[in-house]
């Protein structure tokens, strides 16, 4: 598999000559299979520049942990869903009451967006993710309920290259008497066990994370211990 995060950084000059860097995109991440199949994860503000790099597709997976602003704001600026002849489809949970297809309907309308999610050239399948095993072309792919405000799932895609756990916005100490455990359950261990490359959420300091319990997201310590608990061979903090 080929893995390419679409965060671009920016940079902010300094009084002296170093430079101090910050911000980016919103999550994206692609991964191209060995037989060329391209997978998208997540929908946020890279998924723009992703489009631009492709060439034509004749069929494009994305696949939405959650439908949080910051992880599909970037869905209408993708080519391949303005194209007539490319396959497209979009993976994500539903709600409890409305389906993947009505929630994203809410943003790809007026006045949100000038383009109607029915109006899309493409030839466009909506699927509300399946909780557990599916496949994608080229992927065995694995989906899972993890700790993250509103119906939020994370990933696993393996290949006979290797094994992909995206869990970008993810609390795994949440719900844990003890973290991290070697008996109790822990959110998302599933999807990152014995993963290849673990992508994990890392967003707080230990400061900023006492004061935000249950905001569903994670520290850099705890993606660290999370990836060792799921004895995951490589860590990137996301």
């Amino acid at each position: 598999m080929r893995i390419e995060l679409w965060g671009v950084r920016g940079s902010l000059p300094t009084a002296g000559a170093a430079t101090t860097r910050y911000g980016g995109n919103t999550s994206c991440v692609s991964v191209r299979t060995g037989e060329g199949n391209l997978v998208v994860l997540d929908a946020g503000t890279g998924i723009a520049a992703l489009g631009r790099s492709l060439g034509h597709e004749q069929r494009v997976d994305v696949l939405l942990t959650h439908l949080h602003l910051d992880h599909i704001q970037g869905l209408g600026f993708v080519r391949p869903l303005f194209e007539p002849d490319t396959e497209v489809h979009i993976w994500g949970p539903a709600s409890p009451t409305s389906s993947l297809r009505t929630r994203l309907t809410r943003y790809l309308s007026p006045p949100l967006f000038p383009v109607a999610l029915r109006d899309l050239p493409c030839r466009l399948t909506l699927h509300d993710s399946t909780l557990g095993s599916f496949e994608l072309p080229g992927l065995r792919a694995r989906s899972a309920l993890v700790c993250h405000p509103g119906p939020t799932v994370g990933y696993r895609l393996a290949s006979d290259e290797g094994v992909l756990a995206y869990l970008p916005d993810h609390e795994p100490a949440l719900g844990v008497r003890r973290f991290p455990g070697t008996s109790d359950w822990t959110s998302g261990f599933e999807l990152a066990q014995g993963a290849d490359l673990l992508l994990h959420d890392a967003q707080y300091t230990e400061a900023e994370y006492a004061e935000r319990l249950g905001w569903g997201h994670s520290t850099l310590t705890n993606a660290v211990a999370f990836a060792h608990l799921a004895g995951a061979r490589e860590l990137v903090a996301f």
